[in-house]
């Protein structure tokens, strides 16, 4: 919103006057513009947009994102619904909607497959690509490069409960359940307490863990900081964790990456429903968690390297048939 109230103040244009006009500029410029936290101080660091050859995963470019741009026209057009609601503003919402997918997705069936409707006008075509989960080699690696007790039980919590990054930095001592081998955290879109099952593997690195650092007040996260004054520990400060494994390993991981690879192993485990899986990595879809089955291509390397590896096969005939009158009759 203050993007967009800087936008309106540059073009001199009260907000309750905005018409699809600022929108259009609004949109333009993100399209364009290079996105300030892309820039990196250091020469070493992978330029924004390039691939990483070990993960395979893209960095994010220079620019602003097609769903960072989806996402900032949706903001503006629920702040013109709200004022539309109150009697203020515009009569007609300056952010164009798309009527027939507005129509076709108020009441259709989670269990339905998603209709392909066309978008609104200014929305950004976003690519579906698939979640992308850590390979166990891959992982191994990761949990090697953790330098703590702390990290390193923080990395089986995350890999094996599935939990957000900040919903589970935010566990208290009083929300573990050490015989039921489960947690509970505040969930990040109700604001709600859930209920999270976590491996005995987790709790007994928990358990050293607070066997080397203490336990903390009962107000207080678990989780605390090494360097400086008592504290939390904070998103950015375990997001700086793994950039630091990133860097040693040449990789680029993320905190979330960590709740793929959960999502991924639970999916595809054979031990677990897809329902089983939805119900503890609480997605509000069944067809949010149905993504994780998706093959992923790390899987089929072996595979591919025998087919690749296989000998062509050599043409036979019956005993008595020269293969020399067979081509001439045939061709070779």
């Amino acid at each position: 919103m203050l993007r967009w109230f800087r936008l309106l103040w540059l073009l001199d244009v009260a907000w309750e006057k905005a018409t699809e006009d600022e929108v259009s500029v609004l949109t333009g410029w993100l399209r364009t513009a290079p996105n300030p936290q892309r820039k990196r101080r250091s020469t070493a660091a992978a330029p924004p947009g390039s691939v990483n050859l070990r993960t395979g995963k893209p960095m994010l470019r220079a620019g602003y994102a097609p769903r960072t741009i989806n996402h900032a026209l949706s903001v503006v057009s629920s702040f013109y619904d709200f004022h539309a609601h109150q009697g203020n503003g515009p009569v007609v919402n300056p952010v164009p909607a798309s009527a027939q997918r507005r129509r076709a997705l108020a009441h259709r069936s989670p269990l339905e497959p998603k209709p392909v409707l066309g978008r609104a006008r200014l929305r950004q075509r976003v690519p579906d690509r698939p979640p992308r989960s850590i390979p166990d080699r891959f992982w191994d690696e990761l949990f090697e490069k953790m330098g703590c007790e702390r990290d390193r039980a923080l990395l089986e919590f995350y890999v094996s409960s599935g939990a957000r990054a900040e919903e589970l930095l935010g566990v208290r001592i009083g929300d573990v359940d050490w015989a039921g081998q489960r947690f509970w955290v505040t969930s990040k879109g109700t604001r709600d307490r859930e209920v999270i099952p976590a491996s005995p593997a987790a709790f007994l690195r928990l358990a050293s863990y607070l066997d080397q650092s203490g336990i903390p007040a009962a107000d207080e996260p678990i989780w605390r900081a090494r360097r400086g004054a008592d504290r939390p520990l904070s998103y950015w400060a375990m997001r700086r964790v793994i950039q630091r494994a990133n860097s040693a390993l040449g990789t680029n991981w993320t905190l979330h990456d960590l709740r793929h690879t959960a999502a991924w192993r639970m999916a595809n485990g054979g031990k677990l429903t897809l329902p089983e899986v939805q119900a503890i990595l609480r997605h509000a879809n069944i067809q949010t968690t149905s993504r994780y089955l998706a093959v992923r291509v790390e899987e089929i390397f072996d595979k591919l390297a025998e087919h690749y590896s296989r000998p062509r096969v050599q043409p036979s005939y019956p005993t008595g048939y020269d293969p020399a009158d067979v081509a001439a009759v045939f061709g070779a």
